[in-house]
């Protein structure tokens, strides 16, 4: 009997958790603001592990005992561990917060004026010292025109995408 409990317990890691760790990253410019608009898109049980390694004390993403202090938590490692360069000047991004969405979390950045962009460097290293496997896919939209794709990992956090 204490077989079954066992394989059933063993059966249920593996039914929650998932085999792959990827994000993604989405990155528009916004005409009327003359913003870029950022949204990443990140499991919420990898950025807890990262989180707390990060800032090195256990922290509980989807029932944080202080929602500022976890706010402020996010906010450090994403802007630590993503950067955007337009005409080789490194832009300032805003966090605007998140939403929990299932397995994973959306996070909002919105950076300072700037040009409309025809190249554009990121460096994004999230989740990349906590899982090695990790791979971080980068959308940049460009005009009104599909976008352009890079994916990132582990020896290589920076990538170039232009029109």
């Amino acid at each position: 009997m204490h077989q079954f409990y066992l394989y059933m317990i063993s059966l249920g890691w593996l039914v929650f958790a998932h085999p792959f760790h990827l994000s993604l990253t989405e990155i528009k410019w916004n005409e009327e603001t003359e913003h870029l608009e950022i949204s990443q898109k990140i499991f919420w049980d990898d950025l807890e592990i990262a989180l707390s390694a990060y800032h090195d004390e256990s922290i509980d993403f989807l029932n944080p005992a202080i929602k500022e202090k976890l706010n402020k938590q996010i906010e450090t490692y994403l802007a630590d561990q993503t950067t955007i360069w337009i005409e080789d000047k490194a832009v300032k991004l805003k966090f605007l917060g998140y939403e929990v969405e299932d397995d994973a979390a959306w996070f909002y950045f919105e950076s300072e004026l700037v040009k409309e962009p025809s190249l554009v460097k990121v460096k994004n290293s999230v989740l990349i010292n906590d899982f090695p496997d990790q791979k971080n896919v980068v959308q940049v939209y460009f005009e009104n025109s599909s976008p352009k794709s890079l994916i990132l990992g582990k020896g290589s956090e920076t990538g170039i995408l232009n029109k």
